[in-house]
C-alpha cells in the first residue's frame, strides 16, 4: 500500500525527468559551479546561542491543509522574514502538492542575504546540483526517502558544493542513520510523512538522542508562540515554521517574536 510520501516522490520523479530533458545535467553543473559561493548555514543557524533561531518558510500549500495563502510575491514575504530576524529562509520547490517552484527560489535568492533552504523531496543528485545552480545554501535530505548509502552520497555532494544539508528524521532509527552519515544539522519532523499525523510531543521524545554537537531543528506543529517555547525547552536550537507565518497578518512581527524565545 502506497503512502503519501510514496505518492509525492512519484510525482517528484516525473517532474524531475521533464526538467532534465530541458536542462541536461552538464549544463546545470556548469551553472552551479559558476554561481556565487554558498552562505554558511551552520554559522547562521547556531547564532549566538542565546535565542532560538527561526527558519521561515515560503509555502503556498500542503497535502494536509491545501492552499495556505496567496503568495503573490515570494521575495516580498522573504524580505519580511529577514527583517524580522529569520536565520534562514526555506523555499518549497515541489510543485504538485506544495505549489512551489524553482522560480520562487530564484526570486527569494535575489532579494535576501541570509541562507536559503531548497525544501523539496531530493531523490536524485541532479536536484542537488540544481539547488546550487539556483543559489540554495541548504538542501533537505529526508532519511525516510533515501537508502543510507544514497543519503551519505547526497550529503557528501551537497557539502562538496559548499552547501549544508538539513537531514530530516522521524524515528530513533532514522536519527541514528543521520548521525552515521555525519549530518551536522538534524531535523525532527513531528509530522508523519506517511500519514500526515502531527504529534508535537514526538520532538521531545526523539531529541534526547541528539548530541550537543548537532544543530537540532524542530519541524512542523507550530501554531503559536507556546509551541516555539515548548520546542526550545525540549532542546531545539532551530524551529522551522511555514503555515503559521504564511497565514500571519504580520509575518515580520511574528518572526521577531518567535526569534526572541530564549534558547535553553
Amino acid at each position: 500500500m502506497s503512502t503519501v510520501l510514496d505518492e509525492i516522490i512519484g510525482g517528484v520523479r516525473e517532474d524531475l525527468e521533464d526538467r532534465r530533458a530541458k536542462h541536461p545535467l552538464e549544463k546545470v553543473q556548469e551553472l552551479a559551479l559558476s554561481t556565487a559561493p554558498a552562505l554558511d548555514a551552520v554559522c547562521a543557524l547556531r547564532g549566538d546561542g542565546q535565542t532560538v533561531r527561526i527558519i521561515s518558510e515560503v509555502k503556498r500549500s500542503s497535502p494536509s491543509k491545501g492552499v495556505l495563502g496567496e503568495i503573490a510575491d515570494p521575495a516580498e514575504l522573504a524580505v519580511k522574514y529577514q527583517r524580522g530576524g529569520a536565520a534562514a529562509i526555506s523555499v518549497l520547490t515541489e510543485e504538485r502538492r506544495f505549489g512551489g517552484s524553482l522560480e520562487d527560489l530564484d526570486a527569494v535568492r535575489a532579494h535576501v542575504s541570509i541562507p536559503i533552504l531548497r525544501k523539496d523531496f531530493i531523490v536524485d543528485e541532479y536536484q542537488i546540483w540544481e539547488a546550487r545552480a539556483h543559489g540554495a545554501d541548504l538542501v533537505l535530505l529526508i532519511v525516510a526517502a533515501l537508502e543510507e548509502d544514497t543519503l551519505s552520497a547526497f550529503l557528501e555532494l551537497a557539502e562538496s558544493l559548499g552547501m549544508n544539508a538539513l537531514v530530516e528524521a522521524h524515528t530513533s532509527e532514522e536519527i541514528s542513520i543521520a548521525q552515521r552519515v555525519g549530518a551536522k544539522i538534524i531535523g525532527i519532523n513531528v509530522r508523519n510523512l506517511k500519514t500526515l499525523e502531527v504529534k508535537n510531543a514526538h520532538y521531545a521524545e526523539l531529541a534526547a538522542d541528539l548530541p550537543e554537537s548537532v544543530i537540532k531543528v524542530a519541524e512542523s506543529g507550530v501554531s503559536g508562540l507556546s509551541d516555539v517555547q515548548n520546542y526550545a525547552q525540549a532542546g531545539a536550537d532551530v524551529v522551522l515554521i511555514g503555515e503559521t507565518l504564511v497565514k500571519s497578518g504580520d509575518p515580520e512581527k511574528t518572526v521577531r517574536e518567535f526569534s526572541a524565545v530564549p534558547h535553553l
